[in-house]
């Protein structure tokens, strides 16, 4: 459900006419859209708390009820400068500005606001405030804390209605309130912000996937190798990293006069991996892996919980071939995702390609048209074999090649990028890679990166986000739960359940805590265990188990071994 952004806009402009109306000596911020409808922000005597909305909302719609005619004009700065004398904010963001589009309505209100296809405040029919948060002006500690008010208007009460479903279907997947409800992984400043603790339940989810892609890199050919956490600042200058993407790396550390940095990617490693021995044209595809420990600077304000962090976890590939290898390679890198993502069950929302701008005169993208029309070309030939809608976004490439972006969807609704297939014919002739063909000529081969599901903090989030934390059984991070009638005489039975299950590497829990078995139950349910067992006389009598999957309320008595085998069975075809 999409709101109309237009509306939106004068409710928030219809907000703070009421706050002024309330409050006399207020003085406004600035108003915004956001993802869920509007915020606008205040100064005001004392901060608005949560329980004063109420009055805010009731003023509002006093003011909808009194028909206020809305006028638009666009009048000189010195006029603009003349109405807003005592509104100091409004005086900063109208300022080097020739013409100032304002609104007019009531007896002497004015805000800024371009002029929108809206006549009256009556067009808004449904209105509602959900929060107030304390902000700095322009996110600025050193600046004065303001009162900031979120809300949302919609035409009439069944769009408000299905939005509001909308956004509760948003906060049951977000991966941020999952991941804490689940034990999965957890973030403290006393650890560092943007460095995310993996718990024992999120590490078990992250090493099945890492399992998983290591297994299905191998049956694709590629080598698995491992280089240091730490780069030469002589590594990164060679690279280009250094001059492009000195902003996203983390300081440099002085060792004993060398210089060197927390690796943000692997690309350049790899490289030397490739130079360590002249290479032959019978090498090619030179596919190479690793399980790799990245670090790169995000601002506080970009963090979002695994989505965007300041450490990662990536299976990094790259693979060095020759020019008239590149089709089968994407093609054959863009399978291999397609394999990942189906075996997870991932959602592709849409498929870019990002090209570069040959009219952007910055230093944003390695000079050489040739080279750039060669890999677009290349690139847009394999999507268009595969019969892949995509679309092509200019100005987004990487500043030494185009890619392929494979994106999905997140419970907040922003798209952002999953997986990466990318052409790079620069950094082979910085580090001056070679192969000899089969006529024993020198050549220089092309550097395809490919990233099969990205970083497993992000994917993680991915993950929750489209399953709602419900993981299939061979993913899961508990996948059996075994709950005793009464822990005093059915605890043997069930340590020994345990004990069996955990030498077939199946991941058990035993809750012999002393709360009441229905609230094991329900425990076992909130964590979205598959398999819960419930162990009674009966079952140490028929050395049996009697089980129920989550969500379902029916219950099976089978032997164990049969219990045993059917779990064996459903983990090793990953159901």
């Amino acid at each position: 459900m999409q709101f109309n952004q237009e509306l939106n806009k004068l409710a928030s402009i219809l907000l703070a006419k009421s706050i002024i109306d309330i409050y006399p000596s207020g003085i406004l911020g600035e108003s915004s859209l956001t993802e869920d409808g509007f915020h606008y922000s205040f100064l005001l005597d004392t901060p608005i708390s949560i329980k004063e909305l109420p009055k805010v909302l009731k003023q509002m719609r006093k003011n909808i009820d009194r028909g206020y005619k809305l006028t638009y004009e666009s009048i000189s700065y010195a006029k603009a400068k003349e109405l807003f004398a005592k509104q100091k904010y409004k005086l900063e963001q109208i300022q080097g500005l020739d013409k100032v589009a304002i609104v007019k309505f009531g007896y002497d209100f004015i805000d800024i606001c371009e002029e929108l296809k809206i006549e009256k405040l009556s067009q808004i029919k449904v209105i509602d405030l959900s929060n107030v948060a304390g902000v700095y002006w322009k996110g600025n500690s050193k600046n004065q804390q303001l009162s900031s008010i979120n809300g949302i208007a919609f035409e009439n009460q069944i769009n408000m209605d299905e939005f509001k479903q909308e956004l509760n279907e948003r906060k049951e997947r977000d991966h941020r309130r999952l991941g804490n409800d689940l034990e999965l992984f957890a973030f403290d400043l006393l650890a560092g912000q943007g460095l995310p603790i993996w718990l024992p339940k999120g590490s078990a989810i992250k090493y099945e996937i890492d399992a998983y892609i290591h297994n299905l890199l191998q049956r694709n050919g590629y080598k698995f190798v491992n280089s240091p956490v730490l780069g030469s600042k002589m590594l990164y200058e060679t690279s280009g990293h250094w001059s492009h993407y000195r902003a996203n790396m983390f300081p440099a550390i002085d060792v004993d006069g060398d210089i060197h940095v927390l690796r943000p990617m692997t690309c350049p490693h790899h490289l030397l991996v490739y130079q360590q021995k002249p290479r032959s044209y019978r090498e090619l595809p030179f596919r190479i892996a690793e399980h790799a420990i990245l670090h790169r600077y995000e601002s506080s304000g970009s963090l979002t919980g695994l989505e965007r962090v300041r450490s990662m976890q990536l299976i990094d590939t790259h693979i060095i071939c020759a020019e008239n290898q590149i089709k089968d390679v994407v093609s054959r890198c863009y399978k291999i995702i397609n394999e990942a993502s189906s075996t997870f069950g991932v959602k592709i929302h849409s498929v870019d390609l990002a090209l570069h701008d040959k009219n952007d005169t910055t230093d944003k993208f390695f000079k050489g048209e040739e080279m750039w029309v060669n890999a677009e070309n290349s690139l847009r030939k394999v999507l268009d074999e595969l019969k892949i809608d995509f679309k092509e976004e200019v100005g987004e490439a990487a500043f030494y090649g185009p890619k392929i972006d494979l994106q999905v969807k997140t419970a907040l609704g922003r798209v952002i990028t999953a997986y990466t297939v990318q052409l790079d014919f620069l950094l082979p002739q910085k580090f001056d890679l070679q192969y000899k063909d089969k006529n024993g000529q020198i050549q220089r081969p092309v550097l395809v990166h490919a990233s099969v599901i990205g970083t497993l903090e992000r994917f993680v989030s991915i993950l929750l986000e489209q399953n709602k934390g419900v993981f299939p059984l061979w993913l899961s991070p508990v996948q059996v739960a075994i709950i005793p009638v009464d822990p005093l005489k059915h605890g043997i039975y069930c340590e020994k359940l345990t004990l069996a299950l955990e030498q077939k590497l199946i991941r058990v829990e035993f809750d012999n805590s002393d709360e009441r078995l229905g609230k094991k139950i329900r425990d076992a349910q909130v964590q979205k265990i598959p398999y819960q067992l419930v162990i009674g006389d009966n079952e140490i009598k028929n050395n049996s188990v009697s089980y129920r999957m989550y969500g379902k309320q029916d219950s099976h008595e089978v032997s164990f071994k049969e219990f045993e085998s059917m779990l064996e069975q459903q983990i090793s075809s990953k159901e």
